[in-house]
């Protein structure tokens, strides 16, 4: 179980990048016009698709993991739950793969190095908020399911022959997850996009097709 310090310090720093989000040559990038004042002022798309290089910030296995994924979510509301404002729903899901290798295990009275990597299977509430004409945030609660699997370099023979080895990833489970999610969109095809939150941190290019 995470440690609600861990937590904490995880949620303290998403929320230090996502409020850089907000600012463009010092200035908040919700004052740059009134877009949010304009209910349906976005783009009208049928699906985005944002490939991803992304970090792994959770300590799954003995240290942060690096890896690349993407992320396809569909609109379902255009006009979101607060009909004043420029905001819309979508529900997003996707498939991330990381490889964590800062990890050992003591084995026969040496350090023994190891690696893992895991897949992630993340599905969230898309609420989008569209602050500015090139500018859009949005939060993403939902779940994630996620399983691992060891390098191919004979320690997970030695741990699944003998009892499991702590951090062992040979597991599946599921998650609650929460990411924040800021956009540049370069036009209303294209975006520069961001996403940091649990279990992890992404930059990548969204498509809305």
């Amino acid at each position: 179980m995470l440690k609600l310090r861990t937590i904490g310090r995880k949620a303290a720093a998403a929320a230090f990048v996502f409020a850089a989000l907000h600012v463009v040559g010092g200035e908040p990038i919700a004052q740059a016009d009134d877009t949010i004042k304009h209910p349906g002022d976005h783009p009208d798309y049928k699906i985005e698709i944002e490939p991803h290089g992304l970090f792994a910030w959770e300590d799954f296995y003995g240290g942060n993991g690096f890896g690349a994924g993407g992320r396809f979510t569909i609109p379902v509301v255009r006009n979101g739950f607060i009909p004043s404002i420029n905001n819309s729903i979508g529900v997003s899901f996707g498939l991330d793969f990381v490889h964590y290798s800062g990890c050992y295990y003591k084995a026969f009275g040496t350090s023994t190095g190891c690696g893992a990597n895991y897949l992630f299977f993340p599905v969230a509430m898309q609420w989008n908020f569209y602050v500015a004409e090139r500018w859009s945030v949005a939060g993403e609660p939902g779940l994630f399911l996620y399983t691992g699997f060891y390098d191919d370099n004979g320690l997970g023979d030695f741990c699944n022959n003998n009892g499991g080895c702590s951090g062992s990833p040979t597991r599946t489970s599921v998650r609650p997850s929460l990411s924040l999610v800021g956009r540049y969109h370069f036009n209303e095809k294209i975006s520069l996009t961001m996403r940091v939150g649990y279990p992890t941190l992404s930059v990548g290019v969204s498509f809305f097709l």
